[in-house]
């Protein structure tokens, strides 16, 4: 199976390049799996319905979120209609929506996603590692998965790599995601699972993290607003991760950074070209 995870888009210029971009890969590649992290969507705090259903139309086939999953006060309605749209599952019992989901691929097969919140230096939420546990042992890859991917989307690299270890063997890819910037380590684990500690935003660079650098330099400078963050809107860098898995296991075979755009380096699976 051929899976491209997408990392945390940011604002319209995230938005665009997915638009853009996405549905050419989806062919040239012919991708089977296509997650896009969108918990930064909605001018970079939350999603909206209509922006899901535009992920979805540009070849998405599950959308992950964070800790800005309830930043547009409307997901905590639409994300009961929206099967597609995945919030932490370590959010307490009662939260609307779902914490994974078993997603028909587009080759015909099923695939488990997941996604986690940490909690180092984040909102205290369950305990993230039992909350996957609990996923990956109700429905187990190979067997009633032909892939499992878990977006782990935390503060803490140190956070990210034990759920990497955590799921080694079980999953066939654990992304780090939240801090918006890519880390070179992505590598197979030793139980032959695909791992990437942060994936990066699929926005603005000319920016802090994807917000005009005015306001977030302003409150370094004086530790005080200056008004509100607003998205950088120049062209932005798609970042993913791309992983074609082993047909028999679901394990992974091959991953490789995706930059696509903007002024990072480009990178491109040489596997897939």
């Amino acid at each position: 199976m051929r899976i491209l995870f997408i990392g945390d888009i940011v604002g319209r210029s995230g938005r665009a390049i997915i638009t853009e971009r996405l549905p050419t890969l989806v062919s040239t590649w012919k991708l089977d799996l296509v997650v896009i992290n969108g918990e930064n969507a909605a001018g970079g705090f939350g999603i909206t319905e209509a922006i899901y259903h535009e992920l979805i139309d540009a070849g998405a086939d599950a959308v992950t979120l964070g800790n800005h999953s309830w930043d547009q006060r409307e997901a905590l309605v639409f994300i009961e209609r929206a099967p597609r749209l995945i919030r932490p599952a370590n959010y307490p019992k009662g939260t609307p929506g779902r914490g994974a989901a078993l997603i028909d691929t587009k080759n015909g097969k099923r695939a488990l996603v997941v996604n986690a919140m940490g909690r180092v230096f984040m909102d205290p939420l369950d305990d993230p590692f039992g909350a996957v546990e609990r996923e990956l042992s109700a429905c187990p890859l190979g067997d009633a998965a032909d892939a499992v991917i878990v977006d782990m989307h935390c503060e803490a690299s140190s956070e990210k790599q034990a759920m990497g270890y955590f799921c080694d063997g079980r999953a066939s890819l654990v992304v780090g995601t939240h801090t918006h910037v890519p880390t070179a380590d992505h590598r197979i684990l030793a139980g032959r699972t695909a791992f990437v500690t942060d994936v990066g935003m699929t926005g603005d660079f000319d920016s802090v993290i994807g917000m005009n650098k005015d306001e977030p330099l302003t409150r370094f400078l004086r530790k005080v607003p200056g008004g509100k963050f607003e998205p950088a809107s120049g062209p932005a860098t798609l970042c993913g991760i791309a992983v074609e898995t082993d047909d028999r296991t679901g394990l992974a075979a091959k991953v490789a950074a995706v930059r696509i755009g903007g002024v990072l380096e480009p990178a491109r699976p040489a596997f897939w070209d």
